[in-house]
């Protein structure tokens, strides 16, 4: 791994070697923010040729590294914002307990991992799956006001927290993340997937974009890291940090 931007006295100390999870975790530290403030981070990948996803999944372009980075995310956050959709295809469970974030954790007033937070509007979704029945920090669903009754009784049944989020069947997005800041999780992480991603960057709520670009091509017509709508005029942001490793370039962009 080596850091490509900023250039600082230890950029070249960082060498082509594997980094620690200490050095990730400092490398990803959330930005000090106001009190009750929340920071939206996504974390996605995508192939050279834009795709973010070969065969439904995710996995394929990427890498061992950015798994690495990946867990490091979701072991900095105190709650991780994912789609509906992306919790089907994906077979998502809940965020793992990891020894190496615990003291970070504990010294933060963080809980022992990360929350997940669903958004969906449906709630078409399996509540005797291990992430709903056996997480270590209990799940959160975000919905709309007009969601079904008989959905929401039954994710509450299941032990499920549902928050409302919108004032019909969806989810507002900008809404969502102030939700969960009044519950004292401000720093966010969603992993997508696209459909979300594209929701959030289009209310504005996006504050930074972590962006793993492989060097795959995949060609086909898989999705765009961010899907929905296209704004009205392009949202620029700032290159803050750019590591690499075998060729994947591992970007951190700011809001400006």
């Amino acid at each position: 791994m080596r850091r490509l931007f900023p250039v600082t006295d230890q950029t070249s100390e960082s060498g082509d070697r594997e980094w620690s999870l200490e050095e990730l975790a400092e490398a990803y530290a959330y930005p000090p923010t106001e009190p009750g403030a929340a920071w939206l981070r996504g974390n996605m990948v995508s192939s050279l040729d834009g795709a973010a996803q070969h065969d439904g999944r995710s996995q394929p372009i990427s890498s061992a590294t950015d798994m690495r980075i990946f867990g490091t995310l979701r072991g900095l956050a105190d709650v991780i914002v994912v789609g509906a959709e992306t919790v089907r295809l994906e077979g998502y469970r809940p965020a793992r307990v990891r020894d190496a974030f615990a003291a970070g954790r504990r010294a933060a007033g963080q809980a022992p991992a990360a929350a997940i937070a669903v958004v969906s509007a449906g709630l078409d979704l399996d509540f005797s799956l291990p992430l709903f029945t056996a997480p270590s920090v209990p799940t959160l669903l975000l919905t709309g006001a007009a969601a079904p009754a008989e959905r929401v009784a039954a994710a509450r049944a299941a032990g499920v927290e549902v928050l409302t989020a919108g004032e019909g069947a969806g989810v507002d997005p900008a809404r969502a993340v102030r939700e969960l800041a009044a519950r004292g999780l401000t720093r966010q992480l969603t992993e997508g997937g696209p459909r979300l991603l594209g929701q959030f960057v289009a209310a504005g709520a996006l504050d930074e974009l972590c962006l793993t670009v492989s060097p795959t091509l995949t060609a086909g017509d898989a999705q765009r890291i961010a899907g929905g709508p296209s704004l009205n005029v392009p949202a620029r942001m700032r290159l803050t940090s750019l590591l690499e490793e075998a060729g994947f370039l591992f970007t951190r962009y700011g809001r400006i």
